[in-house]
C-alpha cells in the first residue's frame, strides 16, 4: 500500500499537472540508492506552498531515473524539449562570434553554472557525510588551482566576522533562510560543509554545497563576455581535473539532461550568462515592451536586485532564457547578440523620447 497522496497546494505547478494518483501509488514507496530520497521529499515545496511553478527537486542523480515518469514530462514541459532530445555541451570560447560592443553601457558581466560530483547526493538529499566529503574534495581541488584562478576557500563554519562582512560587501556570501531551500531539505546541518572560494581578483568564485554541490561563477566589470566565458571554461576544467585526480570521480553528465542539478529548471548547461546594462530608452517606453522584445531575442530581463527584487532605475539584468537543448556557446552567443540588439534599439528609443 502506498501512503495517501498529499494535497498539492501549488495547483498551477507542473507537479500538480504531472503527479497523478496512479503515479503516486506506483512511485511513493520507491527510495533512491545514493541518498535514500523519496517522491514525497521531491515534491515537498509544491505540497507546502501555493506559489510554485515547477515545484520539484531531485535528491540525487537516481531521482531523475527512479522517478522518471514524473520528472521526464515536467522537464519536457518546462524546457520545451521533445521526449527523445539529447543534450550537447560545448565550452569552446573560440566558437563565439564577436563580443558586446565596447561602447555599450554595460556595468558588469557574470556567468554561472552548476556542477555535481558523481556518487554523492544533490543538496536536497545529500547525506551529512557525503556533504563533508564533497567539501573535503573541493578544498583539495581549490588548493591545486594556479595562475589567475588561484585563491582562498572560506568555510561558513567558524567564519570570522571580518571575513563574513567582506564577503557580504562583495555580494559573494549566500545566506540561509530561503523557504524553498529549507522545505526541500537543502539547509540541513547548516552551515556545516558549506563555503565560498574566490580567486585574488574576485573574478572567479565557487559556492560549495548551496542549492547545488557546486556553483561556479566567473565575473568582472564591463562587457567583455568572451574573457568571462574563457575564465569560466578554464576554471571548470581545472576543478574537474583536480576532483578526478583526488577521487577518480567526474561531474554528473547525463546524455539526455546534460549536467545534473538539484532543480530540473537548471538541467542542461545549468548556465546563466548575464550582464547589467543601462536601457533608459526602453525604461521610458515601458517594461512590458522590453519584456516582449526580450522574449523574441530569447533573453530574460530582471531587475538588478536579483530574481524577485523588483526594478531600480534604468539598469537591467539581461540573461539567456534557455538552459537545456542548447550548448553553452549557443547561449552565450544568444546573450551577446541580444544585448547588442537591445542597446542599439535603446539609442533609437532615447532619441524618440528626447532623452
Amino acid at each position: 500500500m502506498s501512503d495517501p497522496m498529499p494535497e498539492i497546494r501549488s495547483k498551477h505547478s507542473l507537479v500538480a499537472k504531472y503527479v497523478t494518483q496512479p503515479l503516486w501509488e506506483k512511485l511513493s514507496k520507491v527510495v533512491t540508492k545514493t541518498s535514500g530520497f523519496t517522491l514525497a521529499q521531491a515534491i515537498s515545496c509544491a505540497v507546502e506552498y501555493d506559489d510554485q511553478h515547477c515545484g520539484i527537486y531531485a535528491g540525487d542523480w537516481d531521482s531523475y531515473k527512479d522517478f522518471a515518469e514524473v520528472f521526464d514530462p515536467i522537464i519536457q514541459d518546462y524546457h520545451g524539449i521533445s521526449a527523445d532530445a539529447v543534450h550537447e555541451s560545448d565550452m569552446d570560447v573560440s566558437k563565439i562570434q564577436g563580443n558586446i560592443d565596447p561602447s555599450a553601457p554595460v556595468k558588469s558581466t557574470r556567468i554561472r553554472v552548476g556542477r555535481s560530483i558523481d556518487g554523492f547526493g544533490l543538496s536536497p538529499g545529500i547525506t551529512r557525510d557525503q556533504r563533508l566529503e564533497v567539501e573535503g574534495l573541493m578544498k583539495k581541488a581549490f588548493a591545486n588551482l594556479t595562475g589567475d584562478l588561484a585563491g582562498t576557500y572560506y568555510p561558513l563554519t567558524g567564519m570570522e566576522e571580518k571575513v563574513r562582512q567582506q564577503l557580504v560587501d562583495d555580494h559573494f556570501l549566500f545566506m540561509s533562510g530561503d523557504k524553498n531551500l529549507i522545505t526541500a531539505g537543502m539547509e540541513r546541518d547548516w552551515p556545516e560543509g558549506r563555503g565560498i572560494f574566490h580567486n585574488k581578483d574576485k573574478t572567479f568564485l565557487t559556492w560549495v554545497n548551496e542549492e547545488d554541490q557546486l556553483r561556479i561563477i566567473s565575473m568582472q566589470k564591463g562587457g567583455d563576455v568572451r574573457a568571462v566565458f574563457d575564465r569560466l571554461a578554464r576554471g571548470i576544467e581545472a576543478v574537474r581535473e583536480s576532483v578526478k585526480k583526488e577521487s577518480g570521480r567526474d561531474f554528473m553528465l547525463d546524455p539526455k539532461y546534460g549536467f545534473i542539478h538539484s532543480c530540473p529548471t537548471n538541467l542542461g548547461t545549468g548556465m546563466r550568462a548575464s550582464v547589467h546594462v543601462d536601457l533608459p530608452g526602453y525604461t521610458k517606453e515601458g517594461l512590458s515592451v522590453l519584456k516582449k522584445r526580450c522574449e523574441e531575442l530569447k533573453v530574460q530581463p530582471r531587475g538588478t536586485r536579483g530574481e524577485s527584487g523588483g526594478q531600480t532605475g534604468i539598469t537591467y539584468d539581461i540573461s539567456n532564457k534557455h538552459r537545456l537543448g542548447y550548448s553553452e556557446v549557443q547561449l552565450v552567443q544568444c546573450m551577446i547578440d541580444g544585448v547588442n540588439t537591445l542597446v542599439k534599439e535603446d539609442l533609437e528609443l532615447q532619441k524618440k523620447h528626447g532623452l
